[in-house]
């Protein structure tokens, strides 16, 4: 297996044995780059040469020392929403195109000050509005299972820099299931974690009540290492959860013997592709022969999920994206008449479609005389469905269920019918709405070789449990560390 190819545990073992040199390491990872970026498009701009500088100088400093820290050294690639101080951060809109933040996004801190090394930024749904990267104002991202296919959305970019082997790990954001979806797509592990676990801060907001950082990684253990670097308090955030640090890795092993999984039929109804349904039936089977107790548990307003997501999260991100009206930052229209005309034109400009028709929905839900109607109604079905959630974890430790209806879709084919690209996250809108955490682990391929998710879902701040569930299922199903057929050259 090339360099490249490996996890960031596997790469660990031969960098604490000084086997390998963290340049060594990131030179392979580049040159991976070079090959097939250009049929994949993952990353809107690459941080290459000074991802290679930072390789040396961490290697000059590791010559001194015995220990290293777990991401030390380990290169990365990050959702281009997140601040990156003198790095242009763009969340992919024809809005932000000059964007250079004056400062860093909270987890870019930390992964730096561990010494992990930034390849680049990643392509994105616009403002992280989408469910296939297609929305992107600059370059469609390409599925490396199969290249006429979407990646899935909004995180489109880092569930393939990590699935292409451009990247040891990637970080995303998501507010609707933009992490989960995308890496049931291309075959990776992403995971959302309880809202508020991961600092917000520097994550140019869409939904700020929905918004979530977590990482893509190859396999389940490198997500727990992940984890360990980015959660933890954050004054800079109000909404920061102030808890004690917690090691994801240490519980890893621990097995399924006893567990209680929940299965609800309002996940496996209608529209479900017949192998997703198959791979699903398959991993129960693999949980039971584990150990764990599989029990019936079912939603009562789960139905009200998805129209209640789109209403919040329209009402949300017309008023954080309000700010981009063409005097303070970002585009600027350069023919206008009059300060009205100069915010028309700049926003009709300056956003695509997708962006705009969202504005729209979510300022119509909030005007005078409309606002108990739609997103007052829409925060209470949210409570609803919030103790719908906990309703069931009354009676079952973790919920597994499929990551999205279908396996990816074919590029365009979507485009035309907002309303069903919508109902590609219908399996993950939920787990928003509640707060809690879930994550997509591989569990299986379909007739067309494409990846399918399962997605594991537990109550607030229950990662760790979440993420012993899927080790113990990687480890029986052999579904680690998958790999796309996609060569050398490309």
């Amino acid at each position: 297996m090339e360099l490249y190819q490996k996890t960031i545990h596997e790469i660990n073992d031969l960098l604490d044995k000084k086997e390998v040199t963290v340049t060594e390491v990131t030179q392979a990872v580049v040159n991976r780059i070079n090959i097939v970026e250009k049929a994949t498009d993952a990353y809107l701009s690459l941080q290459t040469e000074a991802a290679l500088e930072t390789a040396t100088a961490i290697d000059a400093e590791l010559s001194g020392r015995a220990k290293r820290t777990p991401l030390e050294g380990i290169p990365y690639g990050l959702k281009d929403n997140m601040c990156t101080k003198g790095i242009l951060t763009t969340c992919a809109s024809k809005m932000l195109d000059n964007f250079n933040p004056p400062y860093n996004a909270e987890v870019y801190q930390r992964l730096s000050e561990e010494g992990g090394i930034l390849l680049g930024k990643t392509n994105m749904d616009e403002f992280a509005m989408g469910s296939s990267t297609e929305n992107s104002a600059y370059k469609t991202t390409h599925n490396p299972w199969d290249l006429n296919k979407v990646p899935g959305g909004s995180s489109g970019g880092s569930a393939v820099a990590v699935a292409a082997d451009t990247a040891f790990f990637a970080l995303g954001s998501d507010t609707g299931g933009s992490i989960r979806q995308p890496a049931s797509f291309c075959g990776v592990v992403g995971m959302k974690p309880t809202y508020g676990l991961v600092s917000r801060y520097g994550l140019v907001a869409f939904a700020s009540s929905l918004d979530q950082i977590g990482p893509f990684t190859k396999d389940v253990q490198d997500c727990a290492l992940v984890l360990n670097t980015i959660v933890g308090h954050d004054a800079k955030d109000s909404t920061s959860l102030n808890l004690k640090k917690i090691d994801y890795t240490k519980n890893l092993k621990q097995g399924v013997k006893g567990l209680k999984i929940g299965v609800a039929k309002e996940f496996f109804g209608e529209g479900l592709q017949p192998e997703v349904r198959k791979s699903l039936e398959d991993a129960i089977v693999i949980y039971k022969t584990l150990g764990a107790s599989i029990v019936d548990v079912s939603f009562q307003h789960l139905d009200y999920a998805l129209s209640a997501y789109y209403m919040i999260s329209s009402a949300e991100a017309s008023s954080n994206l309000a700010r981009y009206d063409g005097i303070r930052y970002g585009f600027r229209a350069e023919e206008y008449n009059d300060l009205i005309d100069l915010y028309k034109k700049t926003r009709s400009q300056g956003f695509g479609d997708e962006v705009k028709r969202r504005i729209m929905l979510g300022t119509y839900a909030l005007s005078s005389g409309y606002y108990d109607a739609y997103y007052k109604k829409a925060m209470q079905v949210r409570t609803i469905i919030k103790a719908d959630f906990d309703q069931v974890f009354s009676g079952c430790d973790v919920l597994l269920t499929p990551t999205a209806p279908t396996t990816a879709f074919g590029i365009g084919e979507k485009t035309s019918n907002p309303l069903e690209m919508y109902l590609t996250d219908i399996y993950t809108v939920p787990v928003n709405i509640a707060g809690i955490p879930g994550a997509s682990i591989p569990c299986g391929l379909d007739n067309n070789g494409m990846p399918i998710g399962m997605q594991l879902l537990g109550p607030i701040l229950s990662e760790e449990t979440l993420l012993k569930t899927a080790w113990a299922f990687e480890q029986e199903s052999g579904l680690k560390n998958l790999k796309a057929p996609l060569g050398t050259e490309v």
